[in-house]
């Protein structure tokens, strides 16, 4: 099944020669480059999920592959504020770089711009901070994502029906993912009919799931932003032996791919949190080893920037026909 996506509306600039010094490391990285004393941080959230222990995997495939020290950091739920004391916690150490995953796209601004400003180089991963002055985004081109979730949606429904969203609202990943979701379903009569911000806690999409049914509230499919919510939507349908409703997740977790192959989840959008980590490493260790000649410029609004504004790791979706493939190990991984 393919899509013909539409632009996404921030431009997006894929890696691309500008960057064929930064990518040498991959191929050819020598010992006399690196030093055991660099430091490397990724701040993620809600850390005990698959989705972030795939993101360590490839934060410490990198590290060994350069031979420097990365740490992962992070609250083990959703918790901004406890995110923004381990950044602090990682700023205060002095790091070589950090990789952050905003969990609140505010929330983070005024530290990254003063870890920027002491010299600390800092991109975001995963979920973007925008409004402040990180270097750049690698991840999931979220929109896109989303739009590609949304064409399914209609197709699955036949152009009409009421749908329920579980997502953080506060995320900027998610933000983009639900404004693709919209732009899809635009002129249909598909209807948002409530938005539940779950703060990634699982039992809260299963209970809300739960109640919506004993209610007997009118809904014909479950739209999940977040990697939580799919399998517990799912769960919950199960446990009350409803069937047809249409239900599309986030991400590759063992439980939600269950469910797909039972047939309770159409579909999730896999992304590729292992390759976020491992690559935006390397980038964020060229910046370090090449520094700009300042690191809190607005880069954004320089065309003759040395640096992308965002680094697009790619999104698949995945159902039942590929499943097999997906959960086949890479050997690339390992």
């Amino acid at each position: 099944m393919s899509y013909n996506l539409p632009s996404a509306p921030r431009t997006v600039i894929i890696l691309s020669a500008a960057l064929a010094g930064a990518s040498l490391f991959l191929t050819a990285c020598s010992s006399s480059r690196h030093a055991p004393e660099e430091l490397y941080f990724l701040v993620g959230s809600n850390t005990k999920l698959p989705y972030w222990q795939e993101a360590a995997k490839g934060l410490d495939a990198g590290a060994a592959n350069m031979g420097v020290q990365a740490q992962f950091v992070g609250p083990e739920a959703y918790n901004p504020k406890e995110q923004l004391e381990a950044f602090r916690r990682a700023v205060s150490k002095k790091p070589t770089g950090i990789m952050i995953s905003a969990s609140d796209k505010t929330l983070l601004n005024d530290d990254i711009n003063s870890a920027l400003a002491a010299g600390i180089p800092v991109i975001t991963m995963d979920s973007d901070a925008p409004a402040s002055h990180r270097l750049f985004f690698i991840g999931t081109n979220n929109y896109h994502a989303g739009v590609m979730g949304g064409r399914l949606l209609v197709e699955k429904l036949g152009r009409k029906g009421n749908v329920v969203v579980f997502t953080i609202p506060a995320q900027e990943n998610l933000t983009e993912r639900l404004k693709g979701y919209q732009d899809a379903i635009a002129n249909t009569d598909i209807k948002i009919v409530q938005t539940i911000d779950d703060r990634g806690d699982p039992t809260v999409a299963f209970d809300k799931t739960t109640e919506m049914m004993e209610k007997k509230e009118k809904v014909d499919a479950f739209v999940c932003m977040d990697s939580t919510a799919g399998s517990e939507v799912a769960e919950a349908l199960s446990r009350k032996e409803i069937k047809g409703k249409i239900i599309i997740a986030m991400d590759s977790n063992e439980g939600t791919l269950g469910w797909i192959e039972k047939g309770m989840i159409a579909a999730t959008i896999g992304q590729k949190p292992y390759t976020m980590a491992f690559y935006g490493l390397h980038l964020l260790d060229d910046l370090y080893h090449h520094k700009p000649k300042t690191l809190d410029g607005n880069w954004a609004q320089n065309l003759e920037a040395p640096i992308p504004a965002a680094v697009d790791t790619g999104s698949t979706m995945i159902d039942q026909s590929n499943l097999s493939l997906i959960r086949k190990p890479s050997s690339g991984s390992k």
